[in-house]
């Protein structure tokens, strides 16, 4: 984990204490990311355009649920904003 973070000294220190406990780090496997059916919808909608008053209006939520679901969007999809998600997730043609 220190190692994603870029924290390469807190990185050797914790591999330095597993070997003296006799374990090792493991290496981190890439996982895949699913979102919930709600961040899909919620993220599919956001990549439209539509703000969080616009998404809370049309899944009967509140602007801040749309944020708090968005947020973990992208936490999961390691992004930082709504234009990254039109790269992620491009538009379905069959869905309209």
């Amino acid at each position: 984990m220190f190692d994603a973070m870029g924290m390469m000294a807190f990185a050797a220190r914790a591999r330095s204490e597993l070997r003296a406990t006799g374990e090792t780090a493991r290496k981190r496997t890439v996982t895949t990311v699913e979102l919930t059916p709600q961040e899909a919808q919620i993220a599919r909608l956001a990549r439209d355009g539509l703000s969080n008053p616009e998404i809370g209006t049309r899944l009967f939520l509140s602007p801040r649920t749309v944020q708090y679901h968005l947020g973990k969007v992208f936490t999961k999809l390691a992004i930082t904003s709504r234009g990254q998600l039109r790269r992620i997730l491009p538009a379905n043609p069959d869905v309209r």
